[in-house]
């Protein structure tokens, strides 16, 4: 009985020891973290208006920007959230930073924290860029002789050296950034906190955040990166959150978060395109002899699918129905673009000579060299000639592509096929 005493003793304090070794290994802990935000129906922004209104009762609109977060955060680990406007990643960043007080929940931070928010937080738009960094550095917890030390590497990294004493409010926006960016770097912060920061900022800048971040990662030091970046989110990231609506939608490896992110959008983004164009229908319906009812993106094995891979062939279905009993033969029109309006190509059955024998038609693209990004297709159908439109789908269906192992560091469009010799 003793030594069953003993034996259980050993084992709970080994439980225990496990326990302290695994919460030294977090770096942030978050339980059921909530906030709420109270928003008036009304903004008096005069001293008139708020005294003509003193007596009247105000009322609130509540806006839960985060709804019972969980997650933790390894240390070391660049940690990477995604999501659209609105979901709640700035919010969370500013209660890890200390900003705000979160509603409910628990925040555990086991680290010293360098926040890098808000454009310009933190310094005063009347004081020089010298003045800036000793105040922004006492706001980060640097004592004068540290900031002293750092300084012409602070300027230096931000190439400020020939702007040191220009006032901070007449700073371009590039060069606000610059500047709060090597001063969160040089904080000696065991947790970097990032909100966007390679939105702002050339590609020189953004090379050498990028660059900065590894080396963060090999110092073994901990990355919370908000960004609207897929491709940053992927490449650097080790896990990364989709936030939707101030609750977690998804926790996991970068491909994957951003794979439920694309494929989110995209469903939005045909939602309100299929909307449209119902509409445009019911105006237009008198006038056409023929509509497209059904666009559809088909893998090898005839599989319904919005991402597809570098290199990976893809089918593009469209079914359309005759309106009235016309005779005209009927053509189909495929466009496909890239999402911010890039024309990549346009063809019809018409062109290329081919008859549709029914109403649907099927057209495959052998191993698609598209590269990494979003894309979407406009489909029609027209009559004899390509004058005689009968309907028009614009963005009827959207669709990402992921680049391949082999292509995952090329830019642009296509991969063209080629060898080095």
């Amino acid at each position: 009985m003793f030594s069953l005493t003993v034996l259980t003793k050993e084992k709970t304090k080994q439980q225990q020891s496990m326990n302290e070794a695994k919460t030294d290994e977090i770096a942030i802990e978050v339980k059921n973290l909530s906030k709420a935000f109270r928003i008036p129906h009304e903004r008096h922004t005069t001293i008139k208006q708020a005294a003509l209104n003193i007596f009247r009762p105000k009322s609130y609109q509540t806006f839960e920007a985060l709804n019972d977060v969980s997650f933790e955060i390894r240390k070391g680990e660049f940690f990477g959230i995604i999501g659209k406007n609105g979901s709640g990643k700035s919010t969370l960043l500013k209660i890890l930073a200390g900003i705000y007080m979160p509603g409910g929940g628990t925040l555990k931070v086991n680290g010293k924290l360098s926040p890098f928010l808000e454009l310009g937080v933190g310094f005063n738009p009347e004081l020089t860029a010298r003045e800036n960094v000793f105040l922004g550095g006492a706001v980060l917890g640097l004592s004068k002789k540290d900031i002293e030390k750092n300084f012409d590497n602070i300027i230096g990294f931000a190439e400020l050296e020939e702007f040191v004493d220009m006032k901070f409010k007449n700073f371009s926006s590039g060069m606000q950034v610059r500047l709060a960016f090597a001063l969160s770097i040089h904080a000696h912060a065991e947790i970097l906190l990032m909100d966007e920061v390679l939105a702002v900022g050339d590609s020189n800048f953004q090379a050498k955040c990028l660059s900065e971040f590894s080396k963060y990662k090999r110092q073994a030091k901990t990355i919370v990166l908000v960004s609207h970046s897929t491709a940053t989110i992927q490449r650097h990231c080790d896990r990364a959150m989709l936030l939707e609506s101030g609750k977690i939608r998804i926790i996991g490896p970068p491909d994957e978060v951003v794979n439920e992110y694309m494929l989110r959008n995209m469903a939005e983004t045909e939602s309100r395109t299929a909307a449209e164009a119902n509409q445009d229908t019911k105006e237009d319906s008198s006038q056409k002899k023929a509509q497209v009812i059904n666009v559809q993106l088909l893998d090898r094995d005839g599989r319904e699918k919005k991402t597809f891979q570098t290199g990976d062939d893809l089918t593009i279905k469209v079914e359309f129905e005759r309106v009235g009993k016309t005779a005209e033969d009927i053509h189909v029109a495929i466009g496909i673009y890239r999402d911010d309006g890039f024309h990549i190509l346009s063809c019809n059955t018409s062109i290329d000579g081919h008859k549709i024998r029914k109403d649907k038609i099927e057209m495959t693209l052998p191993q698609i060299p598209l590269l990494q990004g979003g894309y979407y297709l406009n489909v029609a159908c027209f009559g004899d000639i390509e004058q005689s439109l009968f309907d028009l789908r614009k963005r009827a269906r959207t669709f990402q592509i992921f680049p391949a192992e082999a292509n995952s560091e090329y830019k642009g469009i296509v991969n063209l096929e080629h060898k080095w010799r």
